[in-house]
C-alpha cells in the first residue's frame, strides 16, 4: 500500500462521511435537540458499523452479505423505526430552555450506541462503498494484516473527527435557542430531520 493511495482513501472517505445523508441528519438532529450528551456513544455505533463493513469488504465476504440480504433488511427497517420513534420524542418533548433541560442518563449510552450501529449494519451500501474505494489503495487479494490495521486506524480517526465536528457545531448552535418558543421550533425541526433520515434509511 502506497502513501499516495492511503491519502486518496482518507480524502474520499472523509468526504463520504461528511456528505449529508441519513447518518449525518440523525446526528445533527440529535445534537440540536440534546447537545453533545450521548454523542460519543452515537458516533461509536457508526464507527463500529463502518469497521464491520470494511472488514467484510476487505476479507472478500461480499458474497455472504448478498445471501444475508433479508437480515440486512430487518436491520434497516429496525433502524428506520427507531429514528421515527426519536422523531416522535422530539416533536412531543416539552419546550424547556436549553439550560433547564436534564442531562442524559449514562445508562442510555448503550441504547444510543445500538441505534446508530443498527442503522449502519442495515445499510450494505457502506460495504459496496469500501469495495469500490479499497482498490485505489491496495489490491484486495493481496491485502495483508498490516494494511488492514492501517486502513482501520484511518477510519477510526476520520469518522469520529468528522461527525464530532458536526456535533460541536450543532451543540453550539442550540445555545441560541433560549425561549420556550424557540426550543419548540428547534425540537420540531430536529424531529422533522430525524423523520426524514428514517425515510431515507427505509427507502435506500
Amino acid at each position: 500500500m502506497t502513501l499516495s493511495g492511503l491519502f486518496v482513501f482518507c480524502t474520499v472517505y472523509a468526504l463520504a462521511v461528511a456528505t449529508p445523508g441519513p447518518g449525518v441528519a440523525a446526528i445533527l438532529a440529535r445534537s440540536l435537540a440534546k447537545g453533545a450528551h450521548g454523542a460519543p456513544a452515537f458516533i461509536a455505533g457508526f464507527l463500529i458499523g463502518d469497521l464491520f463493513w470494511f472488514t467484510f469488504a476487505a476479507t472478500g465476504l461480499a458474497a455472504i452479505a448478498a445471501r444475508a440480504q433479508p437480515l440486512f433488511l430487518v436491520l434497516k427497517y429496525a433502524g428506520a423505526a427507531y429514528l421515527l420513534y426519536l422523531a416522535w420524542r422530539l416533536w412531543s418533548a416539552p419546550a424547556q430552555p436549553v439550560e433547564e433541560q436534564p442531562v442524559a442518563e449514562p445508562r442510555a449510552a448503550s441504547r444510543i450506541f445500538v441505534s446508530s450501529l443498527v442503522l449502519t449494519l442495515g445499510n450494505p451500501k457502506v460495504m459496496i462503498f469500501f469495495l469500490a474505494l479499497l482498490p485505489t489503495v491496495v489490491h484486495l487479494e493481496t491485502l495483508d494484516f498490516t494494511d488492514y490495521l492501517v486502513i482501520a486506524a484511518a477510519i477510526a480517526v476520520i469518522l469520529p473527527a468528522v461527525l464530532g465536528a458536526y456535533v460541536l457545531a450543532a451543540s453550539r448552535a442550540r445555545r441560541l435557542f433560549r425561549s420556550a418558543r424557540a426550543v419548540r421550533i428547534l425540537n420540531r425541526s430536529s424531529g422533522t430531520a430525524m423523520a426524514g433520515a428514517a425515510v431515507a434509511v427505509a427507502t435506500q
